[in-house]
């Protein structure tokens, strides 16, 4: 089984970034994640290159400037667990500034695209928060980069909250071809972050198991804050919250099609858990929180 597709936090750092995955080193042609920590008053500045990116806050809130004149003032979070965050498009082909006067940790979530869109402002109580499954399948998504939520070109980026002792990313699924109405070809990072309790950071499991094309991606992973998994193929799920530690990924998808959209099609051995969700309630503890009701800026 191979551990080329789990990056632990340490393992993916790269000069300001505590991690950085760009389409060169998951060895694919789209999708990249860089996750930024800022001391309080820091700054840091990127080329947008031939990705369209969003700054989203995972803790803390920042100020986001491009080239264009273009200033987001994001108020971000205590932590992905507290709270829905609003966030900032930054289209390709820009310079752009991320400041933080309270300091804070910033994802980047980016797609290598062709058209130039303009840069905007997602607010938090514009994002969908979506329960899905019920019983210990139960998760709750927040879509504020989905497709058909936010424009982008070729970015799709949502958030997944899974209480603990819960399975999300269940039916396993894949999408690494394209059927067009069926299955989009994207690739995909799962960024993972765990809540601790009880004195303990706790862990999290992610499989992803080979569906027959590509590279045959193989993958057993014990997750930590900070880790991630690349998925350029094949069937992934279950992602497995340990029991007292809710957990939380970030994906971030990309692909060659040419409509931006996110159609999977489910392992056919574990496709039937689906029918046995409308017996079941959603589970109490969700949704974890809400998105707020008006803008926050």
């Amino acid at each position: 089984m191979s551990t080329e597709f789990h990056l632990t936090a340490a393992a993916a750092a790269d000069g300001p970034y505590v991690l950085d995955i760009d389409p060169e080193r998951a060895g694919w042609g789209y999708s990249s994640l860089r996750v930024l920590d800022l001391p309080p008053g820091g700054r840091h500045s990127f080329a947008t290159g031939d990705s369209e990116w969003i700054v989203l806050p995972l803790s803390g809130g920042c100020t986001v400037l491009t080239d264009d004149g273009e200033v987001f003032e994001l108020t971000g979070r205590e932590s992905v667990f507290s709270g829905v965050s609003d966030f900032a498009y930054v289209p390709r082909d820009a310079h752009v500034q991320v400041a933080s006067g309270a300091g804070g940790r910033f994802a980047l979530t980016g797609a290598r695209c062709e058209r130039r869109l303009p840069a905007r402002y997602g607010a938090a109580s514009d994002v969908p928060v979506e329960l899905r499954g019920t019983g210990n399948c139960s998760r709750q998504v927040n879509n504020f980069g989905a497709a058909g939520t936010f424009e982008c070109d070729r970015l799709i980026a949502v958030e997944v909250l899974t209480p603990g002792g819960n399975w999300s990313s269940y039916p396993p699924h894949k999408h690494d071809e394209c059927r067009p109405g069926e299955e989009s070809e994207l690739e995909e990072i799962y960024y993972f972050e765990v809540e601790p309790a009880h004195g303990t950071e706790g862990v999290g499991y992610q499989r992803v198991t080979p569906s027959g094309r590509g590279r045959g991606t193989d993958v057993l992973a014990e997750v930590r804050s900070g880790d991630a998994v690349l998925i350029p193929d094949g069937w992934h799920g279950p992602s497995i919250a340990a029991p007292g530690h809710a957990l939380y990924y970030l994906n971030v998808m990309a692909g060659p099609g040419e409509t931006r959209e996110w159609l999977i099609c489910d392992h056919p051995d574990h496709g039937w858990i689906r029918s046995t969700w409308p017996e079941q309630p959603v589970d109490p503890r969700l949704p974890l929180y809400e998105a707020p009701a008006g803008d926050a800026r």
